[in-house]
């Protein structure tokens, strides 16, 4: 089951992002467990990074992984005023930014990493090829 949550934000998040994010789920020979979304500010998740991971900065999203096997499972911390900051300098659309960290969150999930270049090239074209599919 997938849901969304909000922490002192009101409710934005189109629920229908639901089905897509099972089918990545599917696509990647994954089965769904329990995966909660909590859409917060920059201040909330800064104060996560810095609590659970000691970094001292802003991000877009924070994935905590509770997957067993092939079971799917987590809870995924994402800054709805990161990802409107980064659109805007990126000359990206909000949505199409808001897609591409909730697909981040899930290929986390999947096993996906981005810590070097190569795994985060990686993870850029599993991110391309899933919004390609929302569209």
């Amino acid at each position: 089951m997938i849901q969304f949550f909000y922490e002192n934000l009101p409710e934005t998040v189109n629920a229908d992002y639901t089905n897509w994010l099972e089918e990545i789920i599917l696509s990647e020979e994954k089965k769904l467990g329990e995966i909660n979304y909590i859409f917060c500010d920059d201040e909330y998740l800064l104060k996560i990074n810095q609590d659970y991971l000691q970094h001292d900065y802003y991000t877009d999203i924070i994935t905590f992984d509770s997957v067993k096997g092939k079971t799917i499972s987590g809870e995924i911390f994402v800054s709805l005023q990161r990802i409107s900051d980064n659109a805007s300098t990126l000359s990206k659309n909000y949505e199409e930014e808001l897609r591409r960290v909730l697909a981040h969150g899930i290929l986390h999930l999947c096993g996906y990493k981005d810590k070097t270049e190569d795994e985060e090239t990686e993870m850029r074209k599993k991110e391309d090829f899933y919004i390609a599919k929302y569209n």
